[in-house]
Formats: structure tokens, sequence, C-alpha cells
């Protein structure tokens, strides 16, 4: 370990093991370190006997669960946008020869108490109850407009520039209810509050288009995309990356302490008296809390059952979106529910997640609406942790901290953290930016889908039914 290293890698998350493989790939000399025995640090993926033993102590799982062997249980469970960055920065890596990947069956929005299945094709569109006939007719036109909208051809705008014009403006343009306006930020553009309407629409019409393209790659009813056997096999495939281009792995290693030069600026970590020197440290905010600031809680509810989520059409996965508004939160909460279609349960039996950010004294009684709509619950564990930013100058220190994982069901703002902190390690702007772009009409080529085919997708589902929603 008295080596000296370009970067050392502290904590196996998949940001972390991310960020480890991509310089690798650069050819630097990366060590990757982790106080754990086990990959995957807080987005870990514990089978039931891990799971007790984390939550429950001495405790033993209950037998009509079934083998422990068989479960997956995401820490942070989250979907993959089928055209997102995640995906891209997979293709990009080659890291899908290590995972195979499954459709998500359906994804659902409340609203007024119910659960409505966000269309996936024409046909639900036009039968959808979450619009009526003449709202249809306006979202039509803006769904058109986001279709058609490319920032370099002027023609697109419609007299609107975008990066100026608020998101709440560009609806009023269309003259979207509040209903369909809550549907589209929250459902499609995936905002986890309403602090997008007086952002640049710029940002909520990209995402409209990201979730279009994502439900055009594959077959299933939603946009989302999730590996066999959970999440726990993303952080292990990087790491491999990390190990093919020469990067050093080191686990159950204990203290990780950051050493500093009189300047303040890394110099190593050292770990059971020895010293790795390097001038640059990645971690996450466990290893540096001396140079994080907490910035709010998360709380989920992990809950097992031996039924699919009422009101799904019996889906084996799924997501449900609960708007901010329609609980009178300031932020979203989201399900999550996943079973053995994707193998990470016994046969008949599923997995449900209700995630959110604290806003109360009382964070388990918040997750009363999201634990509602599951039905009967066989049982329950609630866990509970604090969210951090960094807080120090990575260009004065050398530390590149990574943010803790927020409550949504999606990697999007996961990867941006990643991508941005790749950039500032490097300085290679370029990479950041064309991960965003690359393979955009290939995706689907070049990732292993279980069953994947080409579908239709949502913005087609509106613009295209010009005879249906006008007649």
């Amino acid at each position: 370990m008295d080596e000296e290293y370009d970067v050392i890698v502290l904590g196996t998350g998949l940001k972390e093991c991310i960020l480890s493989g991509l310089l690798s790939v650069d050819r630097l000399k990366v060590l990757h370190m982790d106080r754990n025995d086990y990959y995957g640090g807080a987005a870990a993926s514990l089978n039931l006997n891990q799971l007790w033993q984390k939550f429950k102590g001495g405790e033993k799982p209950p037998a009509f669960l079934g083998s422990s062997k068989e479960y997956n249980v995401d820490m942070v469970p989250k979907f993959m946008m089928a055209n997102g960055a995640l995906v891209r920065v997979l293709i990009h890596t080659d890291v899908t020869k290590y995972l195979l990947f499954k459709a998500v069956d359906g994804s659902y929005v409340y609203k007024q108490g119910k659960v409505y299945k966000v269309p996936a094709n024409d046909v639900e569109a036009l039968k959808s109850p979450l619009m009526g006939l003449f709202e249809k007719r306006r979202a039509r036109k803006f769904f058109i407009f986001v279709q058609n909208y490319e920032e370099e051809d002027a023609k697109t705008h419609e007299g609107m520039n975008l990066r100026t014009v608020t998101t709440k403006e560009l609806f009023d343009k269309f003259g979207l209810d509040v209903n369909t306006i809550d549907f589209v930020g929250h459902s499609l553009a995936l905002h986890r509050d309403d602090r997008f309407l007086s952002e640049p629409a710029y940002d909520t019409v990209k995402r409209v288009k990201l979730y279009a393209e994502s439900m055009a790659r594959f077959q299933g009813g939603s946009p989302y995309i999730y590996p066999l056997y959970g999440l726990g096999e993303l952080p292990q495939g990087f790491a491999r990356l990390s190990a093919v281009y020469g990067g050093t792995y080191m686990l159950a290693k204990p203290e990780c302490k950051v050493e500093f030069d009189e300047m303040g600026q890394v110099r190593g970590v050292t770990s059971e008296g020895e010293t790795a020197k390097a001038k640059k440290v990645v971690c996450d905010p466990s290893y540096l809390p001396n140079k994080v600031k907490k910035v709010g809680k998360v709380v989920r509810a992990i809950c097992f059952m031996s039924h699919p989520i009422p009101n799904t059409s019996d889906s084996d996965s799924v997501q449900i979106i609960l708007p901010q508004k329609q609980l009178g939160r300031r932020s979203d909460m989201y399900v999550f529910c996943c079973s053995h279609s994707h193998n990470v349960a016994p046969k008949g039996k599923y997995i449900a997640f209700v995630s959110a950010e604290v806003e109360t004294e009382n964070p388990e009684a918040e997750l009363e609406p999201g634990l509602a709509l599951l039905g009967h619950v066989d049982e329950k564990i609630i866990d509970m942790y604090d969210m951090y930013e960094p807080v120090n100058d990575s260009s004065l220190d050398n530390c590149f901290i990574s943010k803790s994982y927020d409550p949504t069901t999606h990697f999007e703002t996961t990867v941006q953290d990643v991508l941005s902190m790749y950039t500032k390690i490097t300085g290679k702007v370029s990479l950041f930016l064309g991960f965003l772009h690359i393979l955009k009409h290939d995706v689907g080529h070049n990732l292993k889908v279980a069953g994947s085919a080409a579908q239709g997708h949502l913005i087609r589902c509106f613009a295209n039914q010009q005879m249906l929603f006008s007649s």
C-alpha cells in the first residue's frame, strides 16, 4: 500500500465506482478502498439475512418470506431512464457486458387519492382520465412543440427563448391547467418540487424529451429499465472496469484517514499504519465529515408483500410518483416496486419502497399516503439517513466529495453529480458533454435488455392523434 497513486477513491458506492472506472480508463493510477468488506457502500444490495442484521440486530427474517439468498434488496432503490445519462455512461465504458437489464412494467402518478398510469402509447393516451378531451387538445399542441424543439433551429422556438422564458410562462402560452402542469412537471420531467415553474423552461423541455426518447427505446409500459439481480450489480460492474485498466481494490480497510500537508492539500490516505500517497482523493461524505454539510434527511419504508401493488394492472415492477401538491408537501414522494421478474425476490414476493424527504418531526407518518397504496404489507422496515453536500473548495484541497443519494427513484441526479465531479477532477469538460449526446439513436443496440423492442413514445401518443383529439 506504501505506493504513490494519481487518485485514491474511498467508498465503493455507485458514484465512487463509476468515477474509479472512468479515471482508470483515462490511464490514471487508481487505488480504491472501502472500510466495508462488500461493494456498494450506501447503495449496496443486501440479502434478507444482511438486511435483518442491519436493521433488526440479532433477529432472523420470518420464514414465510422465503430463502434469504433469493433477495437482493437495494438500499437506494432507483430505476434507470432507458435513454438517460447512466445508460450512456454504461455503454460508453462497455460495462453493459457485465449486466442484463429488463424493462419496468409501468409508471404511475398519484392524483386526488388514486393512481393513474402514465400513457405509454396512443391508445392509452386517448383513454387516459388524467386529462379531459379539451385539455388533451391543448396538451397535444404542447407536446408537438416539445417534440419539434431544437435549440439550434430558431424556427422551432415559436418566438421564445427557453433559456430566459420561465416554465410557467411556457405552460401559460399553451393554456395548460394546473393538473396537467403537475403531471408534466413531476411525472414526465421528474422535478422533485415546484421550483421548476420559476426557472428557465429549457431544462423542463429537455427532460420531457428524454422521457419520450426513453419510452421509445424498449418494449414496456414505462421509460425505465432495471438490472436483473438489483442495483448492487452496477458498482461491481464499474469495479471490474477499473480492475481491467489497472485499478487496485482494497476492501475491509479500517479508518481510511485522509492526510493533508501544511497547505491543507491532500497528500494521501492512511490505514492500518500504512500510507498510500496521492494528490487527489475522491470519496463519499462519510470519509470527510468536516468538509460536508447536512442538507436534509430521507425516510424510506422497505415493505415485503405477497402481491403486486393494487391498481397497477398486476405489474411486477412499477414506479408511482406522488406530486407534492397532491399531498400538501414541499417535495414529491416516490413508490418503487420490484419482484421476482427482476430476480430480486422469490416468485410470488414483492419489495416496495416508499421514499420521501423528511419535512416534519414525525417522518414515518409522512409516508402514510404512499403506504396506503400498497395494500397488505407482510413486513416493514423503516430506514432514515441524512443527506450531505460538500462545502469544501476542491480546487484548493483536491478533495472531491460526492453528494448523498436523494429520495428520487431514478438516476438522473446521481449521474449529473458523477459527471460534474469527473470534470472537476480531470478538467475534461468534453467528456462530460459527450456523455450527454453519444449514441442518441443507438442506445437500444448496445444494451442487453430482456424482451427489448422499439415502441412508440409518449409525445407521439398526443402529437399524432390530430383526428382523434379534434373530432
